[in-house]
């Protein structure tokens, strides 16, 4: 609760952020994160070795992917965006529908999906035992072979590494630099009634973990239900997680399908959702009228987004933005 006031404090008047810590890994592989970090590059656990969760969630781009819809084994295309696993540990719900409860559980549904890297626990399991060097490393910090559980440990460790507070945000925040005019005017449109981003996206990573429809289901060409495969609740239909903003210039395409490749057309989505979808169903009541955002303002918006970017991404948001 401390953490939580401190960083809300820090969005509306720029005071000092403590208690977020970027983990380094040790050079030698000794704990649970630093075999998660080795398995998170290990093409052996899909069906073909042909990819690793590394070839969709790019280290250089925030750990999201660059295209719309990824590309599994046998070419096989996936059916959302790959959303970045950085700032994952503080989640209570992880993908797009939220059907995961915790890292550990997300961990091993990309390894046995068809469409990812398609290859059964339990052989995955197998395979890692047959090598000398995973049954080494899995003896020598869990004491045991490698199992599911152990497993999923070691990948939910890793991720939990995995956060970022080194933004130009951050450094505003810590009174050690300052925001440009742009940027302010968008801090200020961001926290503000009008654009109404504050919203949904708030706490130390910009998410209230929620499930939005933001008008992006039709039930004809958008006709993802989203949250509703699982809940199979009406009142969910259309909706998805609400994703955090920390690296956002750097993970492009964006939404739950990658329709969009600019956080410029994003923006400008969410000005006048019924602009891109006329005949959407269900969107949340926030939306369903037009912002009425000018294009400075919509300018300034992009601004204050960028500042959110970790240092370490840098080159990556520069590319981005050309």
């Amino acid at each position: 609760m401390r953490i939580y006031w401190t960083f809300l404090m820090v969005v509306l008047g720029g005071v000092l952020v403590v208690g977020f810590t970027d983990h380094s890994l040790p050079e030698k592989i000794d704990s649970p994160a630093g075999l998660g970090k080795m398995l998170f590059n290990e093409k052996l656990l899909s069906k073909d070795s042909s990819i690793s969760c590394a070839s969709c969630h790019l280290p250089t781009h925030a750990f999201a992917d660059t295209i719309a819809l990824s590309v599994g084994i046998g070419g096989k295309t996936t059916k959302r965006n790959t959303p970045s696993v950085l700032n994952m540990k503080n989640r209570p719900y992880y993908f797009w529908d939220g059907r995961a409860a915790s890292l550990e559980e997300q961990a091993l549904m990309p390894i046995r999906h068809p469409d990812e890297m398609g290859l059964p626990i339990q052989e995955a399991l197998y395979r890692l035992n047959q090598q000398a060097v995973y049954t080494q490393l899995f003896n020598k910090i869990f004491h045991q072979p490698a199992n599911a559980k152990n497993l999923a440990a070691a990948f939910a460790a890793y991720e939990s590494s995995l956060e970022t507070v080194d933004s130009k945000f951050d450094d505003w925040g810590n009174r050690l630099s300052k925001l440009s005019a742009s940027e302010e005017r968008g801090r200020q449109l961001f926290i503000g009634s009008k654009a109404k981003c504050f919203d949904c996206h708030w706490m130390e990573d910009f998410t209230d973990d929620g499930f939005k429809n933001i008008g992006l289901f039709n039930g004809k060409n958008l006709n993802d239900s989203g949250r509703f495969l699982i809940t199979h609740n009406k009142a969910d239909i259309g909706k998805f997680k609400t994703p955090g903003l920390r690296n956002i210039a750097v993970t492009a395409p964006y939404m739950h399908n990658g329709m969009f490749t600019t956080l410029e057309e994003v923006v400008d989505y969410y000005n006048d959702p019924q602009k891109t979808v006329p005949d959407r169903i269900a969107i949340d009541p926030s939306l369903q009228k037009p912002l009425g955002l000018t294009d400075r303002e919509k300018k300034d918006l992009v601004a204050f987004l960028k500042t959110l970017t970790d240092q370490r991404f840098s080159v990556a948001a520069k590319l981005s933005s050309k």
